[in-house]
C-alpha cells in the first residue's frame, strides 16, 4: 500500500483521504467542499495518486465517474488504513476531548417524534459543541452503510451483527381504547373476546393480526384479530383509538399520557403482551468517540428509572 517517490507521507495520506471522500460523496465537488479545498486540488491529488500507483482508480466522464477494479480494491484497503490512523489519534485524545462535530442519529419514527424529541434538546444543551442530525424512519437501516453514528432500536430480539448494543429500557406493548368505543361495543373480558372487536394493528409487527398474551399463571393465549385499520406507525393507531375507532395494540410510551388522563383505557390489563427492549446500537470501535459515548451515557441515565408506567 505504501510507496516511495518524491511524495511525502503526509501528501500520500492527504491524497488517500481525498480519494476516499470522492468515492463516498460521489463527486469531486462534494469531496472538495467537505475537505475545504478547491475542486482543482482534489482532482490533482487523485490524479497524482493514480500516477504514483501506476493504475487508474476511476473511469471518468464529463458528469460522473465509476471505480475501476483496482480503484475498488484500493478504496477498501486505504479506508482501513485511514480508519486505523484516525482511531490511533482518537485514542490519544479521547480522554480529554469534549463531544464535538456532527452526531448522526437514527430512530424509529414514533419513538423519535414522541419520546426522543423530549430529551434530545437537553442533551444538545449539555453538549454545545455538538451538531445533531436526527433521521427518523421505520425501515431497516444499515447504520454503517448509511453513515449513522448511533441508532435507537425497539425490538424483542436483535439480529446477530458486529454492532455494539446497550440495553436502555423495557417498553411494554398494551391494548388501549377510548371509553366511547368500549361503552358502545363492550369491554373484552378474555383475549378471545377480541375476535368480536375492531382491532387496530401495527403493520411491522412479526404477526400483525395475531396477539400473543401471557396470563398471570404463565399460560399463553394466541388470538387472531381483524380490523379496518393497520399502520406502520403507532402514532396513527393512537389517533384512531382516541377517535373511538377501535382497540389499538401499541407501545406504552405512545399512550401512557392518554391512559393517565383517562382519554384511553387499557384493555385486558391482567394479560400481558411481550414487551420490547430499547437499545442504543453503534459500530464496534476500540475507542468509542466522545460524541457517541456522551449520547449513550445520557440516554442510559435518562432511562435509569421507568418512564412509561
Amino acid at each position: 500500500m505504501w510507496f516511495y517517490s518524491g511524495w511525502s507521507g503526509m501528501d500520500q495520506l492527504a491524497a488517500m483521504r481525498a480519494f476516499r471522500r470522492v468515492v463516498e460523496t460521489g463527486s469531486f465537488t462534494a469531496a472538495a467542499a467537505e475537505l475545504n479545498q478547491s475542486h482543482t486540488i482534489v482532482s490533482r491529488q487523485v490524479r497524482q495518486l493514480e500516477l504514483e500507483l501506476g493504475a487508474q482508480l476511476l473511469n471518468r466522464t464529463t458528469r460522473r465517474f465509476a471505480l475501476t477494479e483496482a480503484g475498488q480494491e484500493y478504496y477498501e484497503r486505504s479506508r482501513l488504513i485511514i480508519d486505523q490512523l484516525d482511531d490511533a489519534a482518537q485514542a490519544v485524545s479521547a480522554h480529554q476531548a469534549r463531544p464535538s462535530g456532527v452526531l448522526r442519529i437514527n430512530a424509529p419514527m414514533a419513538f423519535g417524534t414522541l419520546e426522543l424529541a423530549q430529551w434530545l434538546p437537553q442533551f444538545i444543551l449539555a453538549n454545545p459543541q455538538l451538531k445533531v442530525d436526527l433521521v427518523c424512519n421505520d425501515r431497516l437501516v444499515d447504520i454503517i452503510e448509511e453513515g449513522f453514528d448511533v441508532a435507537l432500536r425497539l425490538t424483542r430480539a436483535l439480529p446477530d451483527s458486529t454492532l455494539v448494543a446497550k440495553r436502555l429500557a423495557s417498553c411494554g406493548i398494551l391494548l388501549a381504547a377510548a371509553p366511547y368505543y368500549l361503552k358502545r361495543h363492550g369491554v373484552p373480558q378474555q383475549p378471545a373476546d377480541l375476535a368480536q372487536h375492531n382491532c387496530l394493528t401495527y403493520t411491522l409487527a412479526q404477526k400483525p393480526n395475531e396477539f400473543l398474551f401471557q396470563a398471570a399463571d404463565g399460560s399463553e393465549h394466541a388470538v387472531s384479530v381483524r380490523g379496518n385499520l393497520q399502520a406502520n406507525t403507532g402514532i396513527a393507531l393512537r389517533s384512531a383509538a382516541l377517535a373511538g375507532l377501535g382497540i389499538a395494540a401499541t407501545s406504552s410510551f405512545i399512550v401512557h399520557e392518554d391512559l393517565r388522563r383517562g382519554d384511553l383505557l387499557q384493555v385486558l390489563p391482567e394479560f400481558t403482551l411481550k414487551p420490547r427492549d430499547l437499545y442504543a446500537i453503534y459500530p464496534q470501535n476500540r475507542h468509542l468517540s466522545p460524541k457517541v459515548r456522551a449520547f449513550v451515557d445520557f440516554a442510559a441515565d435518562w432511562y435509569r428509572r421507568p418512564r412509561w408506567e
